[in-house]
């Protein structure tokens, strides 16, 4: 297998939700393995997220765990997943459903570089942007 860059977002006790959030929409196959299937079955964190990977049917891979007691969560603005291709429909079916319950930070529409483009926060406070390329000149 080549190597892979993949997005990795950390979340407090929502990681569940967030990744079945991300999952309806992009699609996709969902794994989500819990602290308790790899350690303490009976612990404070046993049903947290350790690990979660979606698989997405347009070859992306996002990746999130819940962060257990006692590691430090800092949220913060240092991340933004970047999705872009030429598929508008595709690419606006993505926006409209991270921008539901979000926040609209640029909208979706064409700029002065002949692209779509847009920046928005999804309801999990996560950042993204969306560039649709123009036709080529």
């Amino acid at each position: 297998m080549a190597s892979r860059l993949n997005p990795y977002i950390s979340f407090t006790d929502n990681a569940r939700e967030a990744m079945e959030y991300y999952k309806g929409v992009f699609g996709g196959t969902l794994t989500l393995t819990t602290i308790g299937e790899y350690g303490d079955k009976d612990g404070p964190d046993a049903d947290l997220i350790m690990h979660g990977k979606l698989e997405t049917p347009s070859g992306f891979t996002l990746m999130g765990a819940d962060t257990p007691e006692g590691m430090a969560y800092n949220p913060g603005t240092n991340i933004t997943v970047s999705l872009s291709g030429d598929d508008g429909d595709e690419l606006r079916g993505y926006w409209d459903k991270l921008t539901d319950g979000g926040e609209i930070l640029v909208p979706l529409e064409k700029q002065m570089w002949g692209d779509e483009f847009g920046m928005c926060n999804d309801r999990f406070g996560i950042g993204w942007m969306v560039n649709i390329g123009g036709p080529a000149v």
